[in-house]
């Protein structure tokens, strides 16, 4: 693992273009699991689970996607094997992006009282068989770009120090703007994983639109600054779709 994390390195730049190139290539979302309906509460269960076992998020929205795609594209049929699958998601992404002393244990997943209020415990041998049936439906390719593999190299330009809020003063301290405006865009992150409508954009654009409906929520001017433009490439009207949807919870 680097000593740093990747978006403060010296080739960060590189990296970025390299998840940009991958991300054209993942595969569409179709929503035509008939078990769609229960997406959200099994999405629920990986949060939390991923929260008690203190994963990193690129790991949690990894697992939801290999949970979605695998839905997506494969009929699940009991609600164990479903139960069975989102946790060896869990396993599969905690593994390829998280330390290796943060991987959850068997143990420590069957003691959680998500799983202990259904009445069953999952074995060793049914997890790693699940996660093998995995990688062979993602043809061992776990390299695939999420929000959360943007959202922080984008957070790097979130905030100026020509800023302004809308009723023209200077923010005072852009170190607590960054601060307040970094919890922002990772609560949207989130907020990314309840709706299988923002498969409809590109990662790089949900990540690169958490930023900007967090700068729109604590009202600095411009929304959308020429520094987030210039290493997101993207501008203020190519985000705007995703940004209002971000926004709708907020006000209703």
């Amino acid at each position: 693992m680097m000593d740093e994390p990747w978006w403060e390195g010296r080739v960060a730049s590189d990296v970025h273009c390299t998840l940009r190139e991958k991300e054209l290539k993942l595969p569409i979302f179709r929503a035509h699991s008939p078990l769609l309906k229960s997406r959200r509460f099994f999405v629920d269960i990986l949060t939390l689970l991923s929260s008690h076992c203190q994963l990193c998020p690129a790991a949690r929205h990894l697992a939801v996607y290999l949970l979605d795609h695998f839905m997506d594209r494969y009929n699940v049929s009991t609600s164990r094997q479903l139960y069975t699958v989102a946790v060896s998601c869990l396993l599969l992404a905690s593994k390829f992006e998280d330390r290796e002393d943060h991987v959850p244990k068997l143990e420590q997943i069957n003691s959680t009282r998500i799983l202990s209020s259904q009445n069953f415990t999952l074995t060793k041998k049914e997890l790693l068989s699940t996660e093998l049936l995995l990688l062979e439906a993602f043809s061992w390719n776990l390299c695939l770009p999420t929000p959360a593999h943007f959202l922080d190299y984008y957070l790097l330009a979130s905030v100026s120090q020509k800023d302004h809020h809308c009723h023209t003063w200077p923010t005072t301290c852009p170190h607590k703007t960054k601060e307040c405006l970094k919890e922002y865009a990772h609560y949207f992150l989130e907020v990314t994983l309840q709706d299988h409508v923002f498969y409809k954009f590109q990662p790089s654009v949900v990540a690169a639109a958490c930023v900007g409906a967090s700068r729109i929520c604590l009202q600095l001017s411009p929304y959308w600054t020429r520094d987030l433009q210039r290493i997101s490439s993207y501008s203020l009207e190519h985000l705007s779709t995703c940004i209002e949807i971000l926004l709708v919870p907020l006000f209703r």
